[in-house]
């Protein structure tokens, strides 16, 4: 049988009646046949729920084999620690312990707490305030999704999963999305993306998000490599990238933009300000497979550019001496030209990612640690929250 790159047959007039289309929201919360819309005669009985403070609730508890085809979510925009404390979990069979543990917005491709634009192949915020995923998610016996309220807030919550009940082949794979930050990353040591998930399995991709921390000299912090070391790789890996802006298939430095495997939807900064404060951007792995028998490590390192003006050669002595030039070096430059020397540095900054694998083995990821996601994310002065959140503001709980 012949199937494109998520593993569905690419055929959209075919019709295979071995699968049947379910849906759960809060108007069938079981995803019976014949279950929805029950409530007030049917009429838009229960479309949402109001989520509390500190509330677990469980989305979706059903039965396989099926694959959940399509996950669309929407709560009202709120500020950025709030908004990145609504989380979720999936566990498959009966495991105790999730294989997905991450922030939602994360998850739907928005890493640090603001929502913006964007379309990709398998993830899509549409205005900023629809999240969807149609990211595969097969199960065979169970699968549980909980969602977590750790933003403080009680507000409506919205949601609706689409899936599928039927068969899937020998060499189908469970997603596994796991979450990671380092705040700040240690000087010289490669942010880890994914490790700990065996093969065989799939990276299916990233989204990592860079709070770009203030260091004197430094005019571009995208320089550092994204490494995939495979199946045994030690000490060098098997894929590496020439630079971070480069992964995600631009050049040059890095604008806000979004294209079906790659982007960048995220570029905010103070006015004035020489280089970002906040940066988000994605890739999928759909028509370069990374697949893996036995072992995955992805990393990403954290090296920028220091370009040193004359009068300022002592930036230049100083990262020497702190034994930060990265790759080649300092390159001194012309006598007459503004510029004295032009170099690589390592650098450190706050930096998160939510990796995306299919792997044959149902196995458990970090749980997802609240505090430690939502630090250092609060909205700053030069960020103001939107008409339609300002609005929402002054209604309240009828929002």
């Amino acid at each position: 049988m012949t199937r494109d790159v998520l593993g569905l047959h690419p055929d959209p007039a075919r019709i295979d009646t071995r699968h049947e289309i379910r849906t759960i929201s809060f108007e069938n919360p079981t995803g019976e046949r014949g279950g929805a819309a029950r409530s007030h005669g049917g009429r838009k009985g229960a479309p949402n729920r109001m989520m509390l403070p500190g509330e677990r609730i469980v989305l979706a508890d059903v039965a396989g084999p099926g694959r959940v085809r399509h996950l669309w979510m929407t709560w009202p925009p709120m500020p950025p620690t709030a908004m990145r404390g609504l989380w979720m979990e999936v566990f498959y069979g009966d495991a105790r312990a999730p294989s997905i543990s991450v922030p939602c917005l994360d998850f739907f491709g928005l890493p640090l707490g603001r929502p913006v634009v964007y379309a990709s192949a398998l993830t899509a915020a549409q205005e900023g305030r629809g999240f969807n995923s149609w990211i595969p998610m097969p199960f065979a016996d169970r699968l549980r999704i909980e969602l977590v309220n750790d933003t403080g807030r009680r507000f409506w919550f919205y949601y609706q999963i689409a899936y599928t009940l039927g068969p899937e082949d020998a060499e189908t794979g469970f997603l596994h999305v796991r979450f990671a930050r380092e705040n700040p990353t240690t000087l010289k040591h490669d942010f880890t993306i994914v490790d700990g998930l065996r093969g065989p399995g799939r990276f299916l991709g990233c989204n990592v998000g860079i709070r770009v921390l203030p260091q004197e000299g430094f005019s571009w912090y995208g320089e550092g490599e994204v490494k995939m070391y495979l199946d045994g790789d030690d000490e060098h890996p098997t894929w590496c990238g020439t630079g971070l802006e480069d992964y995600v298939g631009t050049a040059w430095g890095m604008g806000q933009h979004a294209t079906t495997y790659q982007g960048a939807p995220l570029i905010a900064q103070a006015p004035e300000a020489g280089m970002p404060e906040f940066v988000s951007f994605y890739r999928w792995h759909l028509p370069d497979p990374i697949v893996f028998r036995e072992s995955l490590r992805v990393t990403l390192q954290q090296i920028g550019a220091v370009a040193v003006a004359r009068g300022q050669e002592a930036i230049r002595a100083e990262m020497e001496a702190a034994g930060r030039a990265a790759g080649g070096g300092f390159m001194s430059l012309a006598a007459d030209g503004p510029l004295d020397s032009f170099g690589l540095c390592e650098r450190q900054d706050d930096v998160c990612a939510t990796a995306f694998v299919y792997c044959r083995d149902v196995q458990p990821v970090p749980r997802l640690d609240p505090p430690a996601a939502l630090a250092d994310l609060a909205r700053r002065e030069w960020e103001a929250a939107s008409p339609f959140e300002a609005a929402l503001e002054l209604l309240g709980d009828l929002a």
